[in-house]
């Protein structure tokens, strides 16, 4: 059996039981049913000493009782785990935005021994991979789009396009993103404010019409895509999804095209090093790649489909281990 160490979100750990809605709930409870042993942590009890990695952990459990069954919980006491020693896979899945700490954390990873402890996703490649602009890897499948902080190469952009979306670079779940119109009266102040008046960087993407029906999120595991899509419908009177319950997640399957797209694009991430993605997908266009902490809408799936996602990833992750492999190859 194996040991993991998952490194997950603050507001996760602290509403660790019961919550099924989050894709680190399925990697835990799947992998301690298959009798591993699953360490948590979060990026604050990251640790570097005299060049070795080290984590402050919880163990984790399955809780089952006359209340509760088949939840996961863990330990009160912090163990204090070197990440080079009887640690087989570290996941690095803390939500973003990818702000300073977020990449302080990936640092510590450097001092891992990679020949002996998989990384998923690879902590370089996440620091080397911007979820919105690099989706410009793959100019084919993307709709035009600009990067800058310029109010007047926005405004260009828009004159030409008609209608934009514009987004912050690090942030998630919808926030600070924006659809904009020639003819909207509140322009200079969307802009002044999605790029804090002129200074960050910021990515305004030509409108894919048919996005009022939301987006497809296709999932990637190593090389290969998952063949169960969800649609993300978005919220009343908005353009994009940023509710997450049953109501707004609905099946959906992928065209010819969409699937040999998303099956480019998941080759040449596993071979970064990126193994768990979720492309957002509208109209045969990528507008995102998420590779920091991935929703695979596992208990949603599992609903729609009568499958078992997390049996699937589990065997993932497993044959990620017995290979003795990187995660790249």
């Amino acid at each position: 059996m194996a040991n993991f160490v998952i490194v997950i979100d603050k507001i996760e750990l602290k509403y660790f039981e019961f919550n099924d809605l989050v894709t680190n709930f399925w990697i835990i409870y799947e992998l301690l049913k298959r009798d591993h042993t699953v360490y948590i942590t979060t990026i604050d009890k990251l640790m570097v000493k005299n060049n070795t990695p080290y984590a402050l952990c919880y163990k984790t459990r399955i809780e089952n009782t006359q209340k509760r069954k088949n939840d996961i919980t863990y330990q009160n006491n912090l163990l204090n785990i070197n990440l080079n020693e009887n640690i087989q896979c570290v996941f690095y899945r803390p939500d973003p935005p990818f702000d300073v700490n977020y990449l302080l954390g990936t640092y510590v990873f450097d001092f891992v021994d990679k020949n002996n402890v998989k990384i998923i996703n690879d902590t370089k490649a996440i620091r080397d991979f911007n979820e919105k602009l690099h989706i410009n890897y793959f100019p084919d499948y993307i709709p035009y789009n600009i990067v800058t902080a310029s109010k007047n190469e926005i405004i260009n952009f828009l004159k030409k396009y008609k209608k934009c979306i514009i987004k912050p670079l690090n942030n998630c779940f919808g926030q600070g993103v924006y659809y904009l119109s020639q003819d909207d009266v509140n322009i200079n102040t969307i802009i002044n404010n999605v790029t804090n008046n002129e200074t960050t960087l910021s990515m305004v993407q030509q409108y894919v019409e048919s996005s009022i029906s939301g987006d497809k999120r296709v999932l990637t595991l190593g090389s290969q895509v998952l063949k169960y899509a969800v649609n993300k419908v978005p919220n009343n009177n908005d353009f994009k999804f940023s509710t997450h319950n049953d109501s707004h997640i609905k099946p959906v399957e992928l065209s010819n095209d969409e699937y040999e797209l998303a099956t480019n694009v998941a080759k040449k991430l596993n071979e970064m090093g990126i193994v768990m993605a979720g492309l957002d997908i509208i109209n045969n266009k990528i507008i995102e790649i998420n590779v920091t902490s991935p929703c695979y809408f596992i208990r949603e799936i599992n609903n729609i489909y009568n499958i078992e996602l997390n049996k699937i990833m589990g065997d993932y992750f497993e044959s990620i281990i017995s290979s003795k492999l990187y995660v790249t190859n």
